[in-house]
């Protein structure tokens, strides 16, 4: 693997004329304000190296990818059977803010990493409070300047009358105990986080390398909720585009609707790419083909690694 400067120029030249393609998102009045032909990507190997290229430090919301910290937390001080009590583990082949999947005959959503999963979740985490997240956050990600967008959270929680409709559909499963309000304002603050494609890389180093964060070899995920964490984000975490990214890609990755997609080559390496231009599904257009030229020109996907001969070939 040749992992360089020079090669994310390359899969950024190969992206940009993607980010026409798509549109920012608007039904946050504030995302809108987003400069959709913006691109850039950080990449983080478990060796400590980084390389990055573009508009890597650009600040955006973390949006969904949230959830996967959300699902890790979780997953660490509540354990496997208490998270997928609330939700499965199916992809859902639904938008991410989809309703039709947690109807009366659905009891629990589908997965952690759509809107209803996940707002389930956020529930178990109000004991913790947004101060012990936001630390949490700044601390796998690496980012001491992460705070919550002011701005992004006003405009988000006046506009959430979809998830609203969700949380309380929850409640109504018995998904939501406590106090509606209070669980869908922690979800909304934990969207509303500033990051850059650095940040997510920093994530993603942490997770590529079993929940260690390299450089201080301090654990701050234990193995088994990585584990579980990075078979969600490959089946389910880029919504209903999930199987295709899987098959173009192959790498667990969570996207994020101000852009953002977090992505993480197992034992190697994190990787942070912003793009704002959105597809139909909520997914950065340009940051998806960003991904998939490093993918494709390193043999980074998941399934390279075992279909690549192991023995001479017999020849006939």
């Amino acid at each position: 693997m040749v992992m360089d400067e020079a090669l994310l120029k390359q899969a950024l030249e190969f992206g940009k004329p993607y980010t026409g393609k798509g549109e920012v998102a608007s039904y946050i009045p504030e995302l809108s304000k987003a400069d959709g032909r913006e691109l850039g990507i950080c990449v983080r190997t478990i060796g400590g190296e980084e390389y990055r290229c573009g508009h890597w430090q650009r600040r955006f919301t973390i949006q969904s990818i949230s959830k996967v910290i959300n699902l890790a937390m979780a997953l660490e001080h509540y354990g496997f059977d208490a998270v997928f009590h609330k939700t499965k583990m199916e992809p859902s082949g639904a938008s991410f803010n989809a309703m039709s999947r947690i109807s009366d005959n659905e009891d629990i959503p589908f997965n952690p990493l759509v809107n209803s999963g996940a707002i389930a979740i956020v529930e178990l985490l109000l004991p913790l409070g947004l101060d012990h997240m936001l630390s949490t956050v700044r601390g796998l990600c690496g980012d001491k300047y992460i705070t919550l967008d002011e701005d992004v959270f006003k405009s988000e929680w006046t506009h959430s009358a979809r998830n609203r409709s969700l949380a309380y559909l929850l409640q109504s499963k018995g998904l939501i105990d406590g106090n509606v309000d209070e669980t869908l304002l922690l979800y909304t603050q934990l969207c509303s986080l500033s990051v850059t494609a650095e940040s997510l890389s920093n994530l993603g180093q942490v997770l590529a390398n079993g929940g260690v964060q390299p450089e201080t070899g301090r654990r701050l995920l234990k193995e088994e909720v990585v584990r579980t964490t990075l078979t969600m984000m490959l089946t389910c975490g880029m919504y209903d585009g999930s199987g295709e990214f899987a098959v173009r890609v192959g790498l667990p990755s969570k996207s994020g609707v101000g852009g953002g997609i977090l992505s993480v080559v197992p034992g190697e390496m994190g990787i942070g790419v912003y793009g704002p231009s959105l597809d139909s599904k909520g997914n950065s257009v340009a940051g998806q083909k960003v991904l998939e030229y490093i993918s494709r020109t390193e043999k980074l996907h998941i399934m390279d690694r075992f279909v690549r001969h192991t023995v001479p070939v017999a020849q006939n």
